[in-house]
């Protein structure tokens, strides 16, 4: 099902290294899976024999239970390791992890790791493919990709959609993958949080690409004035320790930059509200938004098992090559 293109790439480390067309293979091969989730019995037998490895050095619910549930379902042995439970808890080092689990001939192996170009490091001594599941500040690249396939789904395109993403653009690997993925996909972003939270030259990260379709504002009345769509995120506390406080408050946050009743309104009729969770509720999404008919959140979570399995299918199913200095 993964159609007539061969997938060009070897490892899924970042949405900067896809084409819009890659993206899109992704996604329509993720549409045919989502029926699977809907069916009694959910397994398919494509990658039957393999074994994905979960790797993750920083907590996770959705993404790690979403691989593993992804890798399952295509009939795949998925093994979840964690940072208590690796040796690097001993001193080994990310290096030695690496090259102590090619030694086992896994097929995929994901990880997540709080220090940017982690998941680069490992494609360079792993013999098998490598997806990024988070590294540091720089991509979370099947979020986006969920994101971009809820969008998809719900408008019937991305080309020409007006997208407000709002909140802690500072510290969110998720934001970066967006703004790649989005603009690729001929989408027109409004990039919006508080000064202390706006990355300089974030809109320039796609090159001209982004540069052309990103606006950046400040306030969020424009940013939600006449949007299809407005993606909310967190403010990442966990990310921001020895940090100078970026923001009077968690109230004052919520008065100026929180989506609620009044200024969802702002948005288009029929815009989705999404957020790649965890949600602080009452802070950047009030609870009667996060529950309300506008969002698209739980969705996300459905659609993005059947997004994972269309990037393990793509990945899974290639040879393996030697790795580099193992």
């Amino acid at each position: 099902m993964a159609g007539a293109r061969t997938f060009p790439h070897r490892h899924l480390l970042g949405i900067a290294e896809l084409e819009a067309a890659d993206i899109v293979q992704i996604l329509d091969l993720a549409d045919h899976h989502l029926v699977l989730g809907q069916e009694p019995i959910k397994k398919l037998a494509t990658l039957r024999g393999r074994t994905v490895i979960n790797l993750f050095f920083e907590s996770s619910t959705r993404t790690r239970t979403s691989f593993e549930l992804a890798a399952k379902r295509l009939g795949a042995d998925a093994v979840n390791i964690s940072p208590s439970t690796s040796s690097t808890t001993k001193g080994e080092t990310l290096l030695d992890t690496a090259r102590n689990l090619d030694a086992m001939a896994p097929d995929v192996v994901i990880v997540r790791h709080d220090k940017g170009g982690a998941p680069h490091v490992l494609s360079r001594h792993l013999r098998c493919a490598v997806v990024n599941a988070g590294d540091g500040q720089h991509e979370h690249p099947t979020q986006a990709l969920l994101d971009a396939n809820t969008i998809r789904r719900h408008k019937g395109r991305i080309e020409g959609l007006e997208i407000a993403i709002i909140g802690d653009l500072a510290h969110s690997r998720v934001a970066r993958s967006n703004v790649l993925a989005l603009t690729r996909l001929g989408a027109r972003l409004r990039l919006c949080a508080p000064r202390t939270l706006m990355p300089r030259g974030i809109e320039d990260i796609g090159g001209e690409e982004s540069r052309t379709r990103t606006r950046i504002v400040h306030q969020l009345e424009p940013a939600l004035e006449g949007a299809d769509v407005v993606m909310m995120l967190r403010t990442q506390t966990e990310r921001t320790t020895g940090e100078a406080p970026r923001f009077p408050s968690s109230r004052e946050y919520a008065r100026t930059f929180g989506l609620n009743a009044r200024t969802v309104e702002l948005a288009k009729p029929d815009a989705i509200v999404m957020h790649p969770g965890p949600v602080n509720r009452g802070v950047e999404l009030a609870a009667d938004v996060a529950d309300g008919p506008r969002a698209v959140i739980l969705e996300q979570v459905s659609w993005g098992v059947a997004v994972r399995m269309a990037v393990l299918e793509l990945l899974g199913v290639a040879p393996a090559e030697p790795a580099v200095g193992a």
